[in-house]
């Protein structure tokens, strides 16, 4: 398993940056995986209710996807092993201590964090703070 797990390291070494787009999420009833591959969503997640996906906001507006809410993405920056324990749970405490929901995906390498693309700008100011606060 490759990626860091100290957590002082993995938060003194965040770089956050958003990811260039608006996200949404969606979810498409009775469908399984590469349902609406078409869509090149960036993640999905077969769930009891439907196949969720996170794709590009203009996306799913063009093939007619209902959502609530648009988001922005924002890398981490830190390569992050999956065995790592605590960095979602400090990342998402600090954000919430500032009343900023944070919907987390772990992908192999960086952990992605979903925002209101409101909050963006004040999210990443959050998130530096964090990361220089752990030098």
């Amino acid at each position: 398993m490759t990626g860091e797990t100290n957590l002082k390291t993995l938060l003194g070494s965040i770089t956050p940056a958003l990811v260039a787009g608006d996200y949404v999420f969606c979810t498409v009833e009775n469908a399984g995986y590469g349902a609406l591959a078409e869509a090149a969503p960036i993640a999905s997640f077969l769930e009891a209710e439907g196949l969720t996906l996170v794709l590009q906001k203009q996306t799913a507006m063009d093939q007619g996807l209902p959502f609530d809410g648009t988001f922005s993405c924002i890398s981490l920056g830190v390569n992050s092993s999956l065995q790592a324990v605590g960095l979602t749970a400090a990342v998402t405490a600090e954000l919430a201590a500032n009343g900023i929901g944070a919907n987390v995906m772990a992908a192999y390498f960086r952990d992605y964090i979903f925002v209101q693309s409101e909050f963006s700008d004040v999210a990443l100011g959050i998130l530096s703070k964090l990361s220089k606060n752990n030098l």
